[in-house]
């Protein structure tokens, strides 16, 4: 009777082992963090701190690369929100970069709100954008050194980071002088947690990718759908209109995109932090329509 139970229990752990997924469950061990400079800017080093996985057999691994937030002002690759979502990806089979850049609003009087002026709140967007997309370059020019798979790269970002990332990858003929500069470099999809956009009617087929959205419907900083970036009045000299995530979400309906939508009634801008909760149909997600090439168009109201 002990051997029968032994071999039951074998096979129950056998069946348990076989039906773990890559990319969703947490399989590998997680290396030592690398840290890396991928650009020097006005004197500062500007750096990417890479989480792989151990004992992939050598396989080429999708890469993500995340922008933390803090209004231009603040944050950094280290934190650990950011840090603890690096590591639960990388244990699932994904290297994950978290990137600094420039910090145009650090030690500002007037922030990112609505007494700094519009145009330097596009030109903050810019230079953001551009430090992004040049991580993105320096991964994929180092793609076999990292053993990525530059074909598969996942972006993501928090409040002024998703931001960032949001205008790099759907507003590039806004961010960038020559908006063929990157146009070498394909991203799979993004991840942004209550992120905006210049100008929504620039999302175009060609250069729309699945998206992930979180976003609370009385974002007091960062607006929802159409609105002014903070909730500036029209005298001030930030008032500037953005579109939020659900006028983006809209937009990559209309254009047949995938895309998943979580929309939090009532709240404000607390939904910028990593949305653990979430995360394994996060993962779902990702694995269904990046890989598995599946379309999934879905707003959860939460």
């Amino acid at each position: 009777m002990k051997k029968i139970l032994f071999y039951c229990i074998a096979f129950l752990a056998i069946q348990s082992t076989v039906a773990q997924e890559k990319y969703i469950d947490s399989l590998y061990k997680v290396n030592p963090v690398k840290t890396e400079i991928y650009s020097t800017k006005d004197g500062e080093d500007l750096i990417i701190d890479l989480y792989q996985p151990g004992n992939s057999n050598s396989e080429k691994t999708p890469l993500i690369i995340f922008m933390h937030g803090g209004g231009f002002a603040g944050g950094s690759p280290k934190n650990p929100q950011e840090v603890k979502f690096a590591k639960l990806a990388a244990a699932k089979g994904y290297s994950v970069g978290l990137i600094s850049y420039r910090l145009m609003r650090k030690g500002s009087k007037t922030g990112f709100g609505c007494d700094f002026d519009a145009a330097g709140k596009i030109e903050t967007f810019q230079f953001a954008a551009e430090d992004f997309m040049d991580a993105a370059r320096f991964m994929t020019k180092n793609a076999d050194k990292f053993n990525i798979d530059p074909e598969t790269i996942i972006v993501g970002g928090s409040s002024a980071g998703a931001e960032a990332v949001l205008n790099a990858v759907y507003n590039p003929d806004l961010m960038f002088e020559d908006s063929e500069k990157y146009s070498d470099i394909k991203f799979s999809a993004l991840i942004s947690l209550a992120g905006a956009i210049v100008d929504v009617r620039y999302l175009k087929k060609e250069n729309t990718i699945p998206g992930i959205f979180f976003h609370g419907t009385d974002d007091n900083l960062v607006p929802y759908a159409t609105a002014p970036h903070h909730y500036c009045e029209s005298s001030k000299p930030g008032y500037i209109i953005l579109d939020g995530s659900k006028t983006i979400v809209e937009k990559l309906d209309k254009l047949n995109k995938s895309y998943l939508f979580y929309t939090f009634q009532d709240a404000r801008h607390e939904i910028s932090g990593m949305p653990f909760e979430y995360l394994p149909e996060v993962f779902q997600f990702l694995k269904q329509v990046v890989f598995n090439q599946n379309k999934i168009q879905s707003t959860v109201f939460k």
